[in-house]
């Protein structure tokens, strides 16, 4: 599922052109997640990474350009398309990578053929990702940046390589989304990503980053059978 934001300070035109992408999507039959922001300054301080940001450029306050620069150094990997009623900023757009500088109005047929061509880039980049909730606020988790899962009470915390991200879930209903997504409960508080295993015991899992991780000695015999079969499929040779 895609993430979308539509970021544009007039709300008319915002929602007009959500409404407008919404449709598509469901013409094309891409399910999609669509939010909506009315300055870059909002844009920029929500925790959700997006797959895709149309963004235009004469606002107040903070502008687009200047709100692309800055998402730019978060996100470099991420589709950034412009929309403006203005032609003189087409060459700036170069230097935050746009994939594409939209005219307002912009033709239903423009924005169809533009929609499309961004999900065949995300699709061919596509990582799996869980969203969580903290604050009030959606994020995405990228399952390849999880190292483990650790549960503490009635939080999960989630170790990767920026660090660790808190946020409200059961154990057993993370359990239950990462079935057959390369993680293991090798204990009661732990979910381990098997791809960063590097070498284990009966007494614990040691990781690629030096990390150890607790193994309950009832689901020892399982987590071997896991480990080496995710180690097959990685490209071990066994």
């Amino acid at each position: 599922m895609l993430s979308i934001a539509v970021c544009d300070d007039e709300v008319i035109e915002c929602c007009n052109m959500a409404k407008r992408i919404k449709e598509i999507m469901e013409e094309i039959k891409m399910p999609c997640i669509i939010r909506q922001f009315q300055s870059g300054g909002e844009l920029l301080q929500t925790l959700e990474s997006f797959d895709v940001v149309f963004l235009d450029i004469i606002m107040r306050e903070l502008d687009g350009m200047k709100t692309a620069q800055i998402f730019r150094e978060r996100a470099s990997d991420k589709i950034l398309i412009f929309v403006s009623s203005s032609r003189e900023y087409v060459f700036e757009a170069y230097d935050v990578e746009a994939f594409q500088y939209l005219l307002k109005p912009v033709d239903d047929r423009k924005l169809k053929s533009v929609l499309q061509k961004a999900v065949l880039k995300t699709e061919s980049c596509l990582q799996e990702f869980i969203i969580v909730s903290r604050e009030r606020q959606k994020k995405k988790l990228f399952l390849d940046d999880i190292y483990y899962f650790e549960i503490k009470g009635r939080m999960v915390d989630a170790h990767g390589p920026e660090g660790i991200f808190t946020y409200y879930e059961q154990m057993g209903k993370l359990e239950n989304k990462l079935q057959d997504k390369g993680f293991f409960r090798c204990h009661k508080s732990y979910l381990v990503n098997l791809k960063y295993v590097d070498r284990y015991n009966r007494q614990e899992v040691i990781l690629e980053n030096g990390e150890k991780i607790v193994i309950a000695k009832r689901r020892y015999e399982q987590f071997v059978r896991e480990v080496l079969k995710a180690m097959r499929k990685n490209g071990g040779i066994l």
